[in-house]
C-alpha cells in the first residue's frame, strides 16, 4: 500500500479585490478609499498556500475558469510550492472576492463569488480520490458546495486520513458530516450558527465545543480572533492565547492562516495542542501584513516566533 504523506485541501480559489477605507459606504453613497490591492484568495487556496509555506507537502483540489484570474492562481500556487489538482471550467469564470478593510482597525467585510469553483461536485472530488486517500491530512471548507466537501470527507474518513472541516462560511450542514470530522474548526460566528449557542468568550466557546462533539465531531477547535483558540477533545479543554506579534494591519485570511498552519503541524506528526499553537503563531504573523495568501509566513518565521515565546 502507498504510504500516506502530505496534505490534500479541497476548496475554492478567488481573486481578492481589496479596498481600504476609513469605513464602509452606506447604500447609495460613494466615499474615497485609501488603498487597493488585487491578490490571490479563497479560503481553500489561502489554506493551501499557508500550509505549503509552513513546510507542508500540499495538493489543492479546485476548479477555475479559463481566464486571467486562473493564471494568477497558478502563479501563486507555484511560488508557494502547492501542487494544483485543477479542473478547468470553460463556461464559468474563476472566482472573485470583494473585500473591504477598515484602514484603522484592520477589520474586514467580504463578498465572495465562487465562480467556477462553486460548481465543484462530488464527481470532481472522486476524480482526485488518490490524492485524498494517500494524504496524511485532508481539509476542506464550505465555500464550494457541501456535496463536494461531504464526498471529500467521506473518502478521507474511510481511508484513515486525518480530516479537518473548517465550516466557513456558516451554512446548513447534513447531520452525517460531523462524524466524519476528526477536527472541526469554526470561528465564534460559525460555532454559534452550528450549535445555536452564543459564543462571546472562552467559556462560551467551551460549551459550543462540547455541543459540536455531541453532534459527532471528535475534536473541536474554535477560533476566537484576538482571544486565540479553544481546543476540546472530549476530556480536556485548552485555551491557546493569540500571538501578539505587532500592529494588526489586516485580519483577512487570519482563519485560513491558522487552519493551514494547524494542518501542516498535524501532517508533521504533532499533537493537536502543538498544532493549535503552531496555527496561532502563523495567524499572529499573517495579521501584521496586508492581504490573504500574500500575508502567509514561511516556516522559519513561525519557528523563530515559537522559540522566542
Amino acid at each position: 500500500m502507498q504510504e500516506k504523506s502530505g496534505i490534500t485541501i479541497l476548496g475554492i480559489y478567488a481573486t481578492d479585490l481589496t479596498f481600504m477605507a476609513a469605513r464602509q459606504p452606506a447604500i447609495g453613497e460613494t466615499i474615497a478609499g485609501t488603498g487597493f490591492v488585487m491578490g490571490p484568495g479563497g479560503k481553500g487556496s489561502n489554506q493551501a498556500v499557508a500550509a505549503a509555506k509552513c513546510g507542508g507537502e500540499v495538493r489543492f483540489i479546485t476548479r477555475v475558469g479559463d481566464d486571467t484570474f486562473a493564471k494568477v492562481a497558478r502563479d501563486i500556487w507555484q511560488q508557494a510550492g502547492v501542487t494544483a489538482c485543477v479542473i478547468v471550467d470553460t463556461v464559468l469564470a474563476t472566482g472573485a472576492a470583494n473585500i473591504f478593510v477598515n484602514d484603522a482597525t484592520g477589520d474586514n467585510a467580504i463578498i465572495v463569488v465562487a465562480g467556477a469553483s462553486g460548481a465543484l461536485s462530488g464527481a470532481d472530488v472522486d476524480s482526485f480520490s488518490d490524492e485524498i486517500k494517500y494524504a496524511k491530512v485532508f481539509m476542506t471548507q464550505l465555500e464550494q458546495p457541501v456535496e463536494a466537501a461531504l464526498q471529500g470527507l467521506k473518502l478521507a474518513y474511510i481511508n484513515d486520513t486525518i480530516t479537518i472541516l473548517n465550516p466557513a462560511p456558516a451554512v446548513s450542514l447534513p447531520a452525517e458530516i460531523f462524524a466524519l470530522c476528526d477536527y472541526i474548526t469554526p470561528n465564534e460566528v460559525e460555532a454559534q450558527s452550528l450549535t445555536g449557542l452564543p459564543v462571546n468568550n472562552i467559556d462560551d466557546a467551551h460549551a459550543a465545543a462540547k455541543a459540536l462533539l455531541t453532534k459527532g465531531a471528535k475534536n473541536a477547535v474554535i477560533t476566537l480572533g484576538g482571544e486565540g483558540v479553544v481546543l476540546y477533545d472530549g476530556q480536556h479543554v485548552e485555551h491557546i492565547p493569540a500571538f501578539e506579534v505587532g500592529e494588526v494591519v489586516d485580519t483577512t485570511g487570519a482563519g485560513d492562516a491558522f487552519n493551514g498552519g494547524f494542518a501542516a503541524s498535524l501532517a508533521r506528526g504533532d499533537n493537536a495542542l502543538m498544532a493549535a499553537r503552531f496555527g496561532c503563531a502563523v495567524a499572529g504573523i499573517a495579521v501584521t501584513r496586508q492581504g490573504a495568501a500574500n500575508s502567509m509566513p514561511v516556516l522559519e518565521e513561525v519557528t523563530n516566533l515559537l522559540e522566542n515565546r
